[in-house]
């Protein structure tokens, strides 16, 4: 029980149709088994609900909440409604992001509207809920803010808004890890690598017009460790260290999980 009576709001604690867990789910599950009271919020109230669906039935406790993280309206909200209903906001979890199915194209094909989408999406609501989610944070000397980037920050990624838009998710949170220490807050970014999540693989199954089991056998092989992808349950144990007090002295970090992909860059 590493976050008994915490307060943890998931962005994105729903998933995309598919198969497996995808990864805001699986941290909302994680989150919740270890004792926390968590807000799982999506902008579908339906996948939200299933989230909730699955904490009710092993004990834990947890409310769906629809927002659309591009309004700053619904942020505001999403913050107010966790602080009232449980007295605070102890970790801050961002975890949305789009890249093929917001548009995201390579540079020649890009559009203006689908690199507005994907940076309202990718990094404006990360840095809005952040916005409306330090002033309680500072107020109780305490939090933990973590926000899932991705390893195409830091290697080669063909889709430029995704690439852009989750690079400049590690500098601000360098930012407010460092704006934010003296308030007892923490803050940390977790790179996922090539991951087995409905997002991940079956939209890009349906995108390119391939078998599940065809993407999958093909990301499979670029993963160092043991050629093998990772699952919505790897980045949500990482996220868990990152939230407990185990952590207590770890902020500002980077943090890939990634079967060893990293060690490939350059």
């Amino acid at each position: 029980m590493r976050l008994q009576d915490r307060v943890a709001i998931v962005v994105g604690a729903g998933q995309s149709p598919g198969e497996g867990i995808g990864n805001g789910r699986a941290t909302a599950l994680t989150f919740a088994r270890e004792g926390a009271r968590v807000l799982c919020v999506d902008h579908n109230l339906g996948s939200a609900q299933e989230t909730v669906d699955l904490i009710a039935g092993k004990g834990g406790t947890a409310v769906a909440f629809k927002a659309d993280v591009t309004r700053n309206s619904d942020i505001k909200a999403m913050i107010a409604d966790a602080h009232a209903r449980w007295g605070s906001v102890d970790i801050l979890h961002n975890n949305v992001g789009v890249s093929l199915a917001g548009g995201d194209a390579e540079l020649l094909d890009i559009t203006e509207e689908a690199f507005d989408r994907c940076v309202a999406i990718n990094l404006k609501s990360c840095i809005l809920a952040a916005k409306h989610a330090i002033p309680i944070m500072r107020q109780q000397k305490r939090g933990s803010i973590i926000n899932i980037s991705s390893m195409a920050a830091i290697t080669t990624y063909p889709y430029v808004a995704y690439k852009a838009t989750k690079s400049a998710m590690i500098a601000f949170t360098e930012q407010l890890a460092y704006q934010n220490a003296q308030y007892g807050i923490r803050a940390n970014v977790i790179l996922p690598g090539l991951m087995n999540t409905p997002m991940a693989v079956d939209t890009r199954a349906r995108e390119f017009r391939k078998s599940r089991a065809e993407v999958e056998a093909e990301r499979d092989s670029k993963v160092p460790l043991r050629k093998k992808m990772g699952t919505g349950w790897d980045v949500a144990n990482a996220a868990l260290f990152l939230a407990s007090d185990e952590a207590n002295f770890i902020t500002g970090v980077t943090l890939p999980v990634d079967g060893g992909a990293s060690i490939r860059r350059g």
